[in-house]
């Protein structure tokens, strides 16, 4: 995924669904909003905080559609439930080491003179046979 091309940052997530930034640090907190789901990132303006617009969005949602009739503690822990048990993606580059939870993948390509190439299913059948 590309990340630059696909963030939203946190004062747009704020004002598309209409909630505080206390309401988003508190899922934080609670497990809903997964950590590394926080991006910081420098711009001209200084230090700003983006999310991955695609599985935020959809983490946002679902925690909206639902906060009504589940409690939030409830949530986090149906949520973590349908999470693969600790299996993540390490990606270290000369730039730094990001970790990603295995369930919050989506899509993963490898772009060379050849175009793109989705390899996604390769990489699960791979982790599927261990």
């Amino acid at each position: 995924m590309d990340w630059d091309k696909n963030l939203i940052s946190k004062k747009d997530l704020l004002a598309r669904y209409g909630i505080s930034y206390g309401s988003l640090y508190r899922w934080k907190r609670k497990g809903l909003i997964p950590d590394e789901w926080f991006i910081r990132k420098a711009t001209v303006t200084g230090q700003e905080t983006f999310f991955p617009e695609e599985l935020i969005c959809e983490r946002m949602e679902r925690i909206l559609s639902t906060k009504e009739d589940t409690l939030l503690d409830e949530l986090a822990a149906k949520l973590s439930g349908e999470e693969q048990t600790n299996c993540t993606v390490v990606i270290e580059t000369a730039y730094g080491q990001h970790t990603y939870k295995l369930s919050d993948v989506r899509k993963i390509t490898i772009s060379g003179e050849g175009g793109r190439k989705d390899v996604t299913q390769k990489i699960m059948e791979i982790l599927n046979a261990e």
